[in-house]
């Protein structure tokens, strides 16, 4: 999914932040890396290599505020570290993950097979369901061939 900066530019501005060049680039390393779930001293090492300057308290303090402002999509995968990805306009909850418990790796799960469960639910409880996430939890693909050998 693509994020619009003029969508990122106009959401600043109705909320009165400033869009700063750090908080760009931080948004840019996420761009630049869309198909990984980064923690933030994963971003930090991203984002020295173009502007050293820019601390892990500034990294920490701008995920905080994109996750308030709803562009990042802030999650727990139970490591200890929270995670973050694009919450672009096609991001929906429909897709879910698959985290290696041996090494770490979040990958994302694309079908959505609990459309059918969630209308169920919904109907019989009479709640009206807004988003689910669904975490498998095992070994990746890489791991299981290390622990066979």
């Amino acid at each position: 999914m693509q994020l619009d900066m003029t969508d990122v530019r106009k959401t600043f501005r109705e909320r009165q932040f400033k869009l700063t060049p750090q908080r760009q680039i931080i948004l840019q390393a996420f761009l630049n890396h869309q198909d990984e779930h980064l923690c933030a001293e994963d971003v930090h090492q991203i984002v020295r290599r173009e502007a050293p300057e820019i601390g892990l308290a500034t990294v920490y303090r701008t995920l905080d505020l994109l996750s308030e402002l709803d562009l990042l999509q802030k999650m727990d995968f139970g490591d200890g570290r929270s995670r973050y990805e694009i919450n672009g306009p096609d991001t929906g909850h429909h897709h879910h993950h698959l985290i290696c418990v041996s090494c770490g790796k979040v990958k994302e799960f694309e079908d959505d097979l609990l459309d059918s469960l969630e209308a169920v639910i919904s109907e019989r409880s009479k709640f009206q369901i807004v988003d689910h996430q669904v975490k498998f939890y095992g070994y990746c693909q890489e791991c299981q061939k290390k622990n066979d050998a």
